[in-house]
């Protein structure tokens, strides 16, 4: 009988919060899994956090490798498993002890869908919920706005061929993965409910990009996906204009605001906009 899920957990010096991820998977309601711990050449406690679960329960599974970065520890992870099913899962976040069960639900029953992803829930240096839209290829190509936690069809990767391991800076490979997906039109299944907790840390690997990092792999998808770009040039645009549209709004009834106060106790006013919309 062929297992239903492989959850991917890439690892480089996690041993502050690896212990909880874990707890995370073991306590899922679903059972039909296995968990790859990826362990990217740490050098701190990490593999005895890790082998601790694998002796644990055997559903874990624990393999060290020399340090290559995200995208390529995913691939690892995702060519040793057994699962028909991928749910990839950052050494910090935890996974919602419902979200397997639901994702794998709907991925059974509805053999259209590739992806099923939901809200997520910021904790640690940052709390509230990130609520996450449904997948909209334009609106993919503009930023990624779907995090890497999600569950999807093991084949799906095989068909654009993995994460992409060629980025300047590891940590946008989620981001091109999504793309890629869309241009094979992979129908994605959002669930209005929060799906995985995602943790928030002044050193994360995000946190520490700078605005040449970010440059650098924003042109690098732009070029790679230069076709998927002008098909969509107008879609984009117009997107663009609204958003400018919609600024300007908010900014002329900031205006509007504080020359009525101004109006009101002092007679005058800064922006000429309480005479503009009284008439």
């Amino acid at each position: 009988m062929t297992l239903k899920l492989s959850i991917i957990i890439p690892c480089y010096n996690s041993e502050k919060t690896l212990e909880k991820t874990l707890e995370s998977v073991f306590t899922q309601i679903y059972d039909d899994w296995e968990a790859l711990i990826i362990n990217d050449g740490s050098t701190d406690g990490t593999e005895i956090i890790a082998l601790s679960w694998v002796e644990k329960d055997k559903r874990f599974k624990y393999f060290a490798k020399p340090n290559e970065g995200l995208g390529k520890t995913r691939n690892y992870g995702i060519a040793k498993s057994a699962g028909k099913y991928i749910l990839p899962l950052d050494s910090d976040n935890l996974v919602v002890k419902d979200f397997a069960k639901i994702a794998i639900a709907i991925l059974d029953s509805n053999s259209e869908i590739g992806v099923v992803h939901g809200h997520a829930e910021y904790f640690g240096n940052k709390t509230g919920l990130w609520k996450i839209d449904e997948f909209d290829m334009t609106k993919i190509l503009v930023d990624n706005y779907i995090d890497a936690c999600a569950v999807y069809k093991k084949n799906l990767w095989n068909i654009v061929g993995g994460y992409d391991e060629n980025m300047p800076f590891q940590g946008n490979e989620d981001w091109d993965f999504w793309i890629a997906l869309g241009i094979e039109n992979v129908r994605f299944y959002h669930l209005n409910q929060i799906t995985f907790k995602y943790f928030v840390a002044k050193n994360s690997m995000i946190q520490s990009f700078t605005d040449k990092m970010h440059q650098l792999n924003n042109d690098y998808i732009y070029i790679k996906y230069n076709n998927e770009y002008q098909k969509n040039y107008k879609k984009l645009y117009s997107m663009n204009i609204k958003r400018e549209e919609e600024y300007s709004q908010i900014l002329k009834s900031k205006k509007f605001v504080i020359d009525l106060f101004c109006i009101t106790f002092f007679k005058f006013s800064i922006f000429g906009t309480y005479k503009e919309n009284k008439e």
